[in-house]
């Protein structure tokens, strides 16, 4: 389903030894009080949580009320009042937004020791700050960098808490999210070094070469030297889109790769732009919140730290996922058929979205029953699917070499495939008695996943028949499925999904949920985009932080280790925030 080119637990890439000679912003009006309690939620059914905040201002302390997640008060003012300097951008709250730009600035700041850094570095290489690149250099890089993951996700998770007592709206979380992420447009790759294989791949039928016939080997040059040796020789595995956009890159940038790392963030980027262009209408008709959606999709650590940060192109996918599944809303279908395609142009994944686009088509379809307007739009989206695909192609000009190309997942193994975990598992545990290679065990396990991935898809493509937001809820279903149950599974995958579900409806357990896996995703890579899977105290550290930061999206102060007054003299500083969480479920009974 399009592998990535993130290195696997194996010997890193050589590092110096020693020191070497806009659209229009459409989400400020989106949150009232009734903006989507009444919609159908997609998130397990669950209670919601309106964090309230003390009467002087302070950080909310008090419990989770068990009501929808809905607004509760007017969100233009951060505390209830105005602010007209911060008016123009939705008031965002200062705390989580500034926490979030230093933690962006010390990920940058790091990232140029430890994160995916260049072989020979023309800025650093025997400057007088070179030491940064190695040795007690690179590990106090290292730690800046976890650091600012740290504080980013403190960020987040106290954003989270504004979102969910209503107390900001779209504008405000788009507006903290933009501060973070602008920082990360010009760091080093952080966690991967996937952006020089894709300067390669584009490089490569400059120079003559196909990319899905030949890797990064056969070209000798400055793109080639970063490009992590594990896929030295591997093809590309991504489709015509892709290659066009990164042939572009490649070509405009020549031999200077800091600034085709640049410029490959800012072409993927277009899939943010996209995103954030589709979200407010796509969530109105999907039932979520536009605030819940921005923070679920654009605030997340996972699009600062790995979409952008890294600069994957599953970004191109989620954008171009979410203005199809608009479009088909719509009654656009053709358009929206055109832009899924071009999503699954650039990774094989996004086709799963395809079947489910044609039941939206269907519903809008005059026709006698429902099974003939399924066929019809079937036909119909075959036809607009093949033209799309041929134009791409023949732009590209390339060949449909990379469908084989797509067999790269298997050479990745690690348990973040949930089929590869449980063939690894059950190998370990025969293995503790029988010697026995590790292989078979994996391959069986991969087979059963794909044999289950096809149940899921065809059980939701056909509980998904009578069209409409259900049938694109389901398809973000799929999506998800196909990024666990693949052969391969790396962090960012699980964007293809998010893409369509962050619109949705979703409940305060669910996005507490969401705060464990998504900064699990963040961590379980070094910063050097080496895996740390298998680093089984690293991740047990890093689960328990998780943990605890999920925990304190709804139950604020979870070590409880602000003093609280006597019980004596009165009230406990909780008071404030449960007269206005009762007000807020008042308000909702109403």
């Amino acid at each position: 389903m399009g592998a990535d080119m993130t290195a696997q637990p194996s010997t890193p890439v050589p590092r110096p030894a020693s020191p070497e000679p806009t659209a229009p912003d459409p989400v400020s009006s989106t949150v009232s009080s009734s903006a989507s309690s009444s919609a159908p939620s997609a998130a397990p059914a669950g209670e919601a949580a309106a964090t309230g905040r003390a009467a002087t201002g302070g950080a909310a302390t008090g419990p989770v009320s068990t009501s929808p997640v809905t607004a509760v008060v007017a969100p233009d003012g951060h505390d209830g009042a105005p602010a007209p300097r911060w008016a123009r951008f939705g008031s965002p709250p200062r705390r989580p937004l500034l926490l979030g730009l230093g933690a962006s600035l010390l990920m940058l700041v790091g990232g140029f020791g430890a994160g995916g850094v260049l072989v020979r570095d023309p800025w650093l290489t025997n400057s007088p700050i070179g030491f940064w690149r190695y040795g007690h250099g690179s590990e106090l890089a290292t730690a800046l960098v976890y650091i600012g993951v740290a504080l980013l996700a403190w960020a987040w998770v106290q954003l989270g808490r504004e979102v969910i007592a209503g107390r900001v709206g779209g504008r405000a979380v788009l507006t903290t999210a933009a501060v973070w992420l602008v920082p990360m447009l010009v760091t080093p790759p952080l966690f991967t070094r996937d952006v020089f294989s894709y300067l390669a791949q584009g490089a490569l039928p400059l120079h003559g070469f196909d990319p899905y016939a030949v890797g990064p080997e056969v070209m000798p040059g400055v793109f080639t030297d970063n490009v992590h040796y594990f896929w030295q020789d591997t093809p590309a595995p991504y489709g015509p889109l892709f290659i066009l956009l990164a042939k572009g890159t490649a070509a405009a940038v020549g031999g200077n790769v800091i600034a085709g790392v640049i410029l490959m963030r800012l072409v993927l980027c277009i899939g943010l732009v996209l995103l954030v262009w589709a979200l407010p209408e796509l969530t109105r008709r999907m039932g979520g919140r536009i605030p819940v959606a921005l923070w679920v999709a654009v605030a997340n650590p996972v699009m600062i730290v790995h979409m952008v940060g890294g600069g994957h192109n599953d970004l191109l996918v989620m954008g171009l996922l979410a203005v199809g599944a608009l479009y088909a809303l719509r009654g656009r279908p053709v358009i929206a058929i055109v832009l899924v395609t071009a999503a699954m142009a650039v990774k094989a994944s996004a086709a799963v979205a395809l079947p489910f686009v044609v039941l939206v088509w269907a519903a809008q379809m005059p026709g006698p029953s429902r099974t003939v307007r399924i066929l019809k739009a079937t036909a119909a989206g075959v036809g607009v699917f093949a033209v799309t695909f041929a134009l791409i192609t023949v732009a590209a000009q390339v060949n449909l070499g990379w469908l084989p190309a797509l067999s790269a997942p298997s050479m990745i193994v690690n348990w973040l495939s949930l089929p590869t975990g449980a063939g690894e598992l059950v190998h370990w545990v025969l293995n503790l008695v029988f010697n026995l290679p590790k292989q078979p065990f994996i391959n069986i396990a991969r087979i059963v996943g794909g044999l289950l991935l096809l149940w899921i898809g065809v059980k939701q493509w056909l509980a998904a028949r009578d069209g409409g937001p259900d049938a694109l809820r389901r398809a973000g279903i799929v999506l998800l499925a196909v990024a666990v149950l693949s052969p391969a599974t790396l962090p960012w995958y699980l964007s293809w999904g998010i893409a369509l579900l962050a619109m949705t409806a979703w409940t305060p357990k669910a996005l507490s949920w969401l705060v464990f896996v998504s900064l699990w995703l963040v961590i379980v890579y070094y910063p050097n985009g080496e895996a740390a899977l298998y680093n089984w105290g690293y991740l047990a550290g890093c689960a328990l932080v998780c943990g605890l930061a999920a925990w304190s999206l709804l139950h604020p102060d979870p070590l409880r280790l602000r003093r609280r007054k006597d019980p004596a003299a009165g009230t406990s500083t909780t008071s404030a925030d449960d007269a206005l969480t009762a007000a807020g479920a008042g308000q909702r009974q109403g």
